[in-house]
């Protein structure tokens, strides 16, 4: 279990990006973080593995102290959680298969890491990672070559060479077309379904949150604004999420 308690962020230029925020979340859970931009949810997915440093408050997940960890143990807890970004953070001019054995640094040396030498196993992990996502046959061909979609399934694939329990994924389908979007969603959604693990989504459209998520909840302010199921999200909580004057958009 992950058990978030009472946690703040406030940046050092005065901006209050989180506060106070508590919630649990159970093992196996697809949560999806949604509110506007600004709202909180790339600083309370980057304060989970610890990428932002929280102001006040504990992260615990499985008994274990996150915010409080440092050097080896902190390295050891990463290694565990995966991240996807929205941006995708490739190395572009390199190789779809460089880029996935990166994610396996936190278990390889480090001058093998910069040799770029994998053992046997690692590269029968990264190739079968590839070929899950449904891009096997990219292994050798540079990352900036690829399109949106399959820039980001590489990213999928880069972070399960960590073997994680848990991944994190923050706003992995902000910069993707509608059918791209569902592409990548549902990469994510068999990862939580046949691997057991927890995911941890935010999102921008409520429908993706509607569709892919167990549960939902919203960040107005950096303040837990629902906590629910995706049916529970009715027109009055939707404005009161994003605003009056705001216009759900579905993505069939």
């Amino acid at each position: 279990m992950l058990k978030i308690e009472h946690l703040t962020k406030v940046y050092e230029d005065g901006t209050q990006a989180l506060t106070d925020v508590s919630f649990d979340v159970q093992d196996g859970e697809f949560l999806v973080l949604i509110g506007l931009s600004g709202s909180g949810k790339s600083t309370l997915l980057r304060c989970i593995n610890r990428l932002v440093e929280p102001t006040e408050g504990r992260i615990i997940w499985d008994g274990e102290d996150i915010t409080a960890a440092t050097g080896a143990d902190l390295r050891k807890i990463r290694r565990n959680i995966g991240m996807i970004f929205q941006h995708f953070n490739l190395v572009k001019r390199s190789t779809v298969l460089t880029n996935v054995f990166s994610g396996r640094l936190g278990y390889t040396n480090t001058l093998p890491s910069i040799l770029q030498v994998y053992n046997r196993a690692d590269r029968e992990r990264a190739f079968n990672n590839l070929k899950r996502v449904g891009i096997g046959e990219k292994a050798h061909n540079r990352a900036d070559a690829l399109s949106g979609g399959q820039q980001q399934r590489v990213g999928i694939a880069r972070a399960l060479m960590q073997e994680p329990k848990m991944m994190l994924a923050d706003e992995p389908v902000a910069s993707l077309d509608p059918a791209t979007s569902h592409s990548v969603m549902k990469y994510l959604e068999q990862l939580n379904k046949e691997d057991g693990i927890t995911v941890l989504c935010s999102l921008h459209f409520l429908s993706l949150a509607r569709r892919y998520g167990t549960r939902i909840i919203a960040l107005k302010d950096g303040l837990i604004v629902f906590d629910g199921s995706p049916k529970e999200i009715d027109e009055r909580k939707f404005k009161e999420i994003y605003g009056e004057d705001a216009i759900e958009v579905e993505i069939a």
